[in-house]
């Protein structure tokens, strides 16, 4: 690869590193993937992200795109046509957090503060959609707004979930563990040694009960939460603070669902030291039980936006 002046250049595993700053606020996106590599505010990490010579681990920042968390096995029926997607949750067997993970995107548009991406996932075995999606990270004073949207481009109905992996961090030397957490959710669902779903439980007298927030404690949890509560301008908001600073991952109507994973499996020595918060718009292996799975028909448009804000002492 050769940049204008015709010498060699090396890429990156994770490409273009495009910054986007605003005051105190700076993100930096990636190529690779579309994700979310960095986010500070106010010199302090919020997310832990990755290295620009890094491939992204544990799914740190990335687009869950047409699908968040797990397909059983890979494989699904839509519209009375079976598909098997490939199985690169391997050990598990099963698909995981969509097709675009990886993938290249273009810049569309930048203006100050914001950078615009775009990808066209065209058919594969496994998934025979095309879709046309674009992703917009704009910095705000104490955060960040990010803006999915995904259009069906091609001549069928398509099957259609998303999210997005953010590991936040604690504040200064404060462990996971010492942290508390807030998620107003009033169900959660119960997954097997495999992360399929296998029941709904209220979160009333359990021990998954975060409504009024509470510390984590020793609690090991990879856990889809759903029925979230929402405040008057119709944003739930999940809540991880220590040390004075809180920060909230905020999500709209269009994310039904959030998973909180404390990184129990998340190999050293990264272990626990950063708490997952996804935006999800339906749960995991939703193209097998269709929980809240959307149906794009032809030319049909799917929005949602979630953020994060930090709120600092």
């Amino acid at each position: 690869m050769a940049d204008r002046t015709g010498e060699q250049t090396v890429a990156a595993p994770s490409g273009e590193q495009l910054i986007v700053e605003r005051g105190a606020v700076r993100a930096t996106v990636v190529e690779v993937g579309g994700g979310l590599r960095e986010l500070v505010v106010g010199g302090r990490r919020v997310i832990d992200g990755f290295g620009d010579e890094e491939l992204a681990p544990s799914g740190r920042g990335q687009v869950l795109v047409p699908w968040p968390n797990r397909v059983d096995g890979g494989r699904y029926e839509w519209h009375g046509r079976h598909h098997q997607l490939a199985l690169d949750e391997v050990d598990a067997g099963n698909a995981i957090h969509g097709l675009v993970r990886f993938a290249g995107w273009s810049v569309l548009a930048t203006s100050r503060g914001r950078v615009d991406l775009g990808h066209r996932l065209w058919p594969s075995p496994g998934y025979p959609f095309t879709l046309d999606l674009r992703i917009t990270y704009e910095v705000v004073a104490h955060g960040l707004i990010v803006t999915t949207t995904a259009r069906n481009a091609g001549r069928e109905s398509a099957p259609f979930g998303a999210g997005q992996h953010p590991y936040l961090l604690p504040a200064g030397e404060v462990t996971v563990d010492e942290c508390a957490l807030r998620v107003p959710a009033g169900r959660y669902v119960e997954t097997d040694e495999r992360g399929i779903p296998t029941s709904a439980h209220d979160v009333a007298g359990s021990s998954l009960d975060f409504r009024e927030g509470r510390p984590i404690g020793a609690a090991r949890l990879d856990t889809p939460f759903t029925g979230l509560q929402r405040d008057d301008d119709g944003l739930a908001r999940v809540w991880l603070s220590g040390a004075g600073r809180a920060v909230c991952v905020w999500m709209d109507e269009a994310y039904r669902w959030a998973q909180v994973f404390t990184g129990d499996t998340v190999p050293a020595p990264r272990t626990r030291a950063a708490i997952a918060i996804e935006p999800m718009s339906c749960p995991p292996n939703a193209f097998v039980s269709g929980a809240d799975l959307v149906g794009l028909e032809p030319g049909e448009t799917w929005r949602g936006r979630w953020g994060i804000t930090v709120v600092d002492p």
